[in-house]
């Protein structure tokens, strides 16, 4: 049933008419504006044209005459390369010598002084300037390594250059991989196999990846430690301790740069004759190249050269909006998107931006009309996210106990849009909300509405990984998160390249904008779920039920497991996953008594003409406590609690794998212990999370 409730404003507000008013305020047109203007220059995180869009933001939150507008810095560590400090160079034998280019074309033909192109260079990379034979790694995986190591190439004092994407999708653990192996620097390049030529039309004919594109991006080791390396675990305030950069755990110890394809090619081309040929699954794109070799150390010599400014406390800036509810003001639903980006921006993250700025628009339409939430939206532009997912972590870190006690769910956007395939990643605690949001949604080209078409592709709501700002939320405060998205095809736009800019998206990515205006109302709707429903949508019953699939996973994945030992592959040792078993099917009994709650709530309500008593509104608010509550019970909070090695993530089911980087990792504790055969702990692990699952079933009902 509907409850009519006075919220102390002049009217009452059907929910149905509210949902109607966002959905048909979105325009795409302001939104193709807004990213217009945030892509006319560069914003790396910490730079002037940062601040600048820093600034536009914050005019954009006032414009809409938010209830609170907040600009918030922190001093946290960034680097920047030093003019003429970065070379890449076959020095050695003379015949062969041959220098990069490293930057990527000039995008831009006009000499428009605001389309300054950035550097290729890492973030949180190592400064170095060295040289060694040149090897070649395939993916840069670990396994890739090892296959090194069999066919006797060593790696030791070597240049290794690896490609992006593939068996290691991390760059910054193919860096560590490569440092581990004895390598002195590692070069990073772009394949046409995976996001070029080899795929379709590249820029400008094509959304692929040309030629000269160059994929930017941090090597921090966001698996390990996540926000400013410098305070691990507490917000980087003017004042706080910094810890050393010297052999840092977030940070790799050898240098790195990355290369577009057309630089990589001599590289691949001077193996010719060295090391071993390589199998197929080792054979990239690049053409040209005669003979795909390993390299050994014969190869020619390379240089690589480093040079960088790095600064300790490098001011960033969150900007911040809040509308404040009228019910329970203290709990907040956060809306989020980072505003840093390597170059221009168009699609990682302007398209996030943009869609939010509209959203803004759209609630400050609608609290002009009177209405008022019940619960506080919080709506957040994060910065430093390329490097390390630092302004949102450290924010989160700020207010991690006000969070704890308080935040309601995040909902987070990053590459918001850059085709039309909508996909969602979440907490299993979002399935009901969000599918309930795509039955009001159709799809602009198709027809035919979002949750039909999710259902008709088998589409599911995957796990969160370790690749955007919903990091810290999820895993360290234990807030709810969701990221939403409509995409291309995989790999199918120039990521982190000054080729992601605003003529992509409005030729490629999204011309007209209209999967933009269709996040936006999806993004709309979802906060008004969560933030003026009587009771929170989240539900935990899809959650248990998630919990039993994730132990499915887990059989296939023990079963699956062998260990190298004596020199045989070996099974490993029965893991007993029992506790696991029991501990889910006592929290599907517990959320299914637990939501009855909520039948029986409004049997009561319809029984009183519709209205709440004061009592039932002390009840409910209770029982959403509960609700929201349930994933912060997830986290491990004991002193010295958290994941083995890793004690800044605090989840006991969703953080990143410390060898998996971005992918998503379920019992994460679990699957580190399997990953180095240590059985013994992976028992552990599994006692650990069951335990924790226990004693969070239990406190729904108490």
């Amino acid at each position: 049933m509907t409850l009519m409730r006075d919220r102390g404003v002049d009217r009452m507000y059907d929910p149905g008419t509210v949902r109607e008013f966002v959905r048909s305020r979105v325009d795409g047109d302001r939104i193709r504006e807004y990213l217009k203007h945030l892509t006319a220059f560069d914003h790396v995180a910490g730079t002037q044209g940062d601040y600048a869009s820093a600034e536009y933001v914050k005019a954009q939150f006032a414009a809409a005459k938010l209830d609170e507008v907040e600009v918030k810095e922190y001093q946290v560590y960034l680097n920047y390369p030093r003019p003429s400090g970065r070379r890449v160079a076959i020095i050695h034998p003379a015949n062969l010598t041959w220098e990069a280019k490293l930057e990527e074309d000039r995008v831009y033909a006009d000499e428009d002084s605001l389309k300054v192109q950035t550097a290729a260079f890492h973030g949180h990379s190592r400064a170095g300037n060295v040289t060694g034979p040149l090897i070649y790694a395939n993916y840069g995986s670990r396994e890739d390594f090892k296959t090194l190591e069999r066919l006797g190439i060593s790696v030791r004092g070597a240049i290794v250059l690896v490609r992006y994407y593939g068996t290691q999708g991390d760059r910054a653990l193919k860096v560590k991989a490569a440092e581990l192996a004895g390598a002195a620097g590692c070069l990073i390049y772009s394949d046409p196999a995976d996001d070029g030529f080899r795929k379709g039309e590249v820029w400008p004919k094509g959304r692929w990846r040309p030629s000269d594109g160059v994929q930017r991006g941090a090597v921090s080791l966001m698996s390990w430690v996540v926000g400013d390396v410098l305070t691990p675990g507490y917000a980087s305030t003017p004042d706080a301790v910094r810890v050393s950069k010297d052999q840092n755990p977030g940070l790799v110890n050898i240098p790195s740069l990355p290369l577009a394809w057309r630089d990589a090619q001599p590289l691949l081309q001077c193996l010719k004759g060295h090391g071993a040929k390589v199998d197929d699954d080792w054979i990239g794109g690049v053409p040209g190249v005669d003979e795909w070799r390993t390299g050994n150390q014969s190869s020619p010599t390379i240089l690589l050269a480093n040079e960088q400014d790095e600064e300790d406390k490098q001011p960033i800036w969150n900007v911040l909006g809040k509308i404040r509810g009228v019910e329970e003001p203290a709990k907040t639903v956060i809306v989020g998107n980072h505003r840093d980006a390597w170059c221009f921006g168009g699609g990682d993250p302007g398209s996030g931006t943009a869609v939010m700025l509209e959203v803004v628009r759209i609630f400050s339409g609608l609290c002009e009309q009177g209405w008022r939430p019940l619960r506080t939206i919080q709506f957040a532009s994060w910065d430093g996210e390329e490097y390390n997912l630092i302004g949102s972590t450290e924010w989160v870190e700020e207010h991690v106990d006000d969070l704890r006690r308080n935040g309601v769910g995040y909902i987070n956007l990053d590459t918001a849009v850059t085709g039309p395939t909508f996909q969602a990643s979440a907490s299993p605690m979002f399935r009901g909300a969000l599918m309930q949001v795509l039955l009001d949604i159709p799809d602009p080209d198709r027809n035919e509405t979002l949750h039909k078409l999710w259902h008709a592709s088998n589409s599911t709501l995957t796990s969160l990984g370790a690749g955007s700002d919903y990091v810290a939320f999820q895993d360290i405060a234990g807030t709810s998160s969701i990221d939403l998205s409509f995409q291309g095809p995989s790999h199918g736009f120039p990521y982190h390249s000054c080729y992601d800019h605003f003529e992509w998206m409005e030729t490629f990515g999204d011309p007209g904008f209209r999967y933009h205006k269709v996040l936006a109302q999806v993004i709309a709707l979802l906060i008004l779920q969560l933030a003026d429903s009587v009771f929170l949508p989240l539900d935990v019953v899809h959650y248990a039920s998630a919990i039993d699939g994730y132990i499915r996973d887990l059989e296939t994945r023990v079963r699956d497991t062998t260990t190298h030992r004596g020199g045989k592959d070996m099974a490993p040792p029965d893991l007993d996953l029992e506790p696991l078993r029991r501990a889910s099917q006592q929290l599907m009994r517990d959320a299914r008594t637990f939501h009855r709650y909520e039948s029986s709530w409004s049997d009561s309500a319809y029984d009183n003409g519709g209205m709440e008593t004061n009592v039932m509104a002390v009840q409910r608010i209770s029982h959403n406590a509960k609700l929201a509550r349930f994933e912060t019970d997830l986290l491990d909070l004991r002193p010295g609690g958290g994941l083995p090695g890793r004690r800044q993530f605090k989840h006991v089911l969703f953080a990143p794998q410390t060898w998996s980087g971005y992918d998503a990792a379920v019992f994460p504790g679990v699957l580190d212990a399997i990953d180095a055969g240590n059985w013994t702990g992976a028992q552990q692990q599994i006692g650990a999370v069951a335990a924790q699952l226990t004693a969070a079933s239990w406190r729904l009902l108490h």
